[in-house]
């Protein structure tokens, strides 16, 4: 089969095309620039748990070092609010690095991956689909026509996908503008991310964020009032002197490294699916604001989709499994926009008497604290309990643990059938699902022994038997889970439930739930085999050649 054709290569496009690879999809990567990406430090992305974990896992990169030690929320004099990280999971604080850093250990990842081709100054201008796959025609030096059996459009806010499909993109504009500063200096609190609304000196903006980076640097942010006028050089340089020495007393020596205007804007796609074609990260959703973080959800889109592909790809194709992935990731995305939506004019309206009422400040502090720490409506991790591939009905067997259907899985060490001792979520993404035992006590027995005791004989024959691969592990315990508890886990990490004991046909049914039932007939459509880079390209204007196709048609310019 043709590899899976990528358009555009910022983080979610380099995560998907990796994502793809340890599912073992090749892919190719048309990247419009010269493979290099500008360093901007005031360009920042914040990565919650499951992110930060699928990225290390995809790039095979550490982000200890750049994960916040504690956060504090100030207003006016007042400290409302400190919450101090263990570093240990799920303790641990977000991670905040530039975004130029993460992009960077993405393409050496990439480049690292037979499976994955990167063509740089490869505009695109036109797709077309067919029922065996999808054609893309690039422009620039190298410009031909690409086969793929789909397409992800990760190419930002002015998709050329997007565009090329007639995807309504509506939603709102300007939403929230913010002055941003990178700048290296000593501040009160290091390592510790502030929120300070209200600051009591003159002139400060309502609010101010101060977001710790790696090497005493920080990012920096003014919340500017509605319809204000452009920020000048000399303006943002005062905000920072002003700043600083609000917080130190006097302003400490610093170096400023980068500064611009950050502006928010709420957006969701209509469609997030056109048949083979699907839309990712900025392409399908802009948001932002109150702490939220797009980059945060793109690289979730991109761990969903890869896998449904890879399934589709091996075991043929399933209509409810390709759709899933809209109205998985289309539905949790829209919920924290409408969340955002639904706090704004309480966070950013509160004025007059409102002001004042008690328990007002430590509300809309709460609030604010939930979008930026990655909890409550504005930012807890997404739950698929409504999924087109969950159970219809639970049954009799079904147990409450401390992940509910659909929700990410705890982190916990397990023990895999060749002895090795991991964590859970390093075993995710490998192009099979899991399938984990709790069974307490397993670890003091060597693996000889317990590999056929027990229910374990049982338990590996019912694992054979499922419609898709599958990799069975023990775990020695698992929150709110008790002794010979049967965990089913996507490859993405998301509980698809769990069983009391071993009940074969139910563990199937379920698995076959979650990979969207049994396939269709395969068509009689091409079907090629990507070469060992991960892409065909055919030869333009060649017999029998995508080129000799008409495309769908090309969108104008933005």
């Amino acid at each position: 089969m043709d590899p899976v054709i990528i358009v555009g290569a910022g983080p979610v496009g380099l995560t998907s095309a990796l994502a793809l690879a340890r599912h073992g999809v090749p892919s190719v990567v048309l990247d419009e620039g010269p493979g290099k990406d500008e360093q901007r430090p005031a360009r920042t992305l914040v990565l919650r748990e499951d992110t930060s974990a699928l990225v290390e896992r995809l790039a095979g990169i550490t982000l200890s070092d750049t994960r916040w030690t504690g956060w504090r929320s100030l207003r006016r004099k007042q400290e409302l609010r400190q919450v101090v990280f263990s570093g240990n999971e799920p303790d641990a604080g977000p991670a905040h690095l530039a975004q130029h850093t993460l992009t960077a250990a993405l393409r050496t990842a990439v480049e690292e991956e037979r499976l994955i081709r990167v063509a740089v100054d490869s505009r695109l201008d036109s797709i077309e689909q067919d029922a065996g796959g999808v054609t893309a025609h690039t422009r620039g030096p190298k410009g031909t026509w690409w086969r793929g059996s789909y397409l992800i459009g990760c190419d930002g806010p002015r998709s050329k996908v997007r565009k090329l499909l007639e995807v309504r993109f509506p939603g709102r504009t300007a939403v929230e503008r913010h002055a941003v500063a990178a700048l290296r200096a000593e501040l009160p609190w290091p390592g510790e991310a502030l929120l300070h609304r209200m600051a009591p000196w003159r002139g400060a903006p309502a609010e101010i964020t101060a977001r710790p980076l790696a090497d005493s640097v920080w990012r920096l942010d003014w919340l500017l009032p509605a319809r204000s006028e452009l920020v000048t050089p000399e303006r943002l340089v005062s905000l920072v002197r002003d700043t600083l020495a609000g917080w130190c007393g006097t302003t400490p020596p610093y170096e400023l490294l980068d500064t611009g205007v950050h502006t928010v804007h709420h957006r969701l796609a209509r469609r997030w699916r056109v048949g083979r074609c699907f839309l990712a990260g900025d392409a399908a959703h802009l948001l932002g604001a109150l702490g939220t973080q797009g980059v945060d959800e793109g690289l979730r889109d991109a761990d969903n989709l890869a896998w449904k592909l890879a399934l589709c790809r091996d075991h043929g194709e399933s209509e409810l499994l390709l759709d899933s992935y809209q109205a998985e990731r289309r539905t949790a995305v829209a919920a924290r926009l409408r969340a955002a939506d639904q706090a704004l004019p309480i966070l950013r309206g509160g004025k007059g008497l409102r002001a004042y009422v008690p328990g007002t400040a430590r509300g809309h502090d709460a609030l604010l604290t939930d979008g930026h720490l990655g909890r409550g409506p504005l930012g807890s991790l997404p739950t698929y309990a409504r999924s087109p591939l969950a159970l219809d009905e639970p049954s009799e067997s079904q147990v409450t643990v401390g992940t509910e259907a659909g929700s990410p899985i705890a982190d916990v060490p397990v023990t895999a059938p060749d002895g090795a001792q991991v964590q859970l979520r390093d075993r995710l993404g490998r192009g099979r699902m899991l399938v984990v035992l709790v069974a307490p006590g397993t670890g003091v027995w060597d693996r000889r022994h317990w590999l056929t005791a027990g229910v374990m004989p049982r338990l590996a024959a019912a694992v054979t038997a499922l419609p898709l691969p599958a990799e069975l592990l023990v775990a020695e315990g698992y929150p709110e889970a008790v002794a010979h508890t049967v965990l089913l886990i996507r490859p993405d990490g998301h509980l698809v439930t769990a069983l009391s004991g071993v009940r074969p046909a139910e563990l199937y049914a379920a698995a076959d739930a979650a990979r969207g039932g049994k396939p269709a007939p395969a068509s009689g459509a091409r079907r090629a085999t990507a070469d060992a880079s991960g892409a065909t390209a055919d030869a333009e204007g060649a017999p029998g050649s995508a080129a000799a196709h008409p495309a769908i048609r090309a969108a104008d310019g933005d």
